[in-house]
């Protein structure tokens, strides 16, 4: 891109011609504006999916503890509570494996839910999902969580629909 006065070479965030001095209004044609939804989103779809399954093979492996070793028909010496507790817990893990998979999808399709679910499965993921869920999640608030993200994804979302 270059200067329409002096001809000089300019940067895209440049705000002023560094050899003739010409205010450089708005963004430039040929130049989009960055965009920090649009950079990440596909990534965050991607990451959300893989952690899911994660999260879905911790569930079922939970699952599958909590019915062969503790399982108090077969096993009562053990006791019963952890059964139902491992299966309590199991359970929740496989349902935030189906929300997150479902948001990733939803990411990488654009759908105008899918930073709302995003967002809010993030704040979970920070404490429960230790490293990798808690990257995960501060890349996502980072990502999804300003103001001005939630105006750039519903132009993404408006703009993956219109085509």
């Amino acid at each position: 891109m270059f200067c329409d006065k002096c001809g000089a070479t300019l940067q895209p965030d440049q705000q002023f011609c560094s050899r003739c001095g010409k205010e450089i209004a708005g963004p430039m044609a040929g130049y989009p504006q960055r965009s920090r939804v649009r950079e990440h989103v596909r990534l965050l779809g991607i990451l959300w999916i893989a952690l899911s399954g994660l999260d879905g093979l911790m569930g079922v492996g939970s699952y599958i503890v909590a019915n062969v070793i503790f399982n108090p028909v077969t096993h009562p010496e053990r006791p019963a509570f952890l059964h139902l507790f491992l299966s309590f817990i199991a359970t929740i893990v496989i349902v935030k494996a189906f929300a997150g998979f479902v948001a990733g999808w939803g990411l990488l399709q654009r759908e105008p839910w899918a930073r709302m679910v995003a967002v809010v499965l993030a704040f979970p993921s920070l404490l429960f999902n230790v490293p990798f869920g808690t990257a995960l999640g501060i890349y996502t608030l980072w990502v999804l969580l300003p103001a001005e993200s939630d105006v750039e994804y519903e132009k993404e979302a408006r703009t993956v629909s219109a085509t």
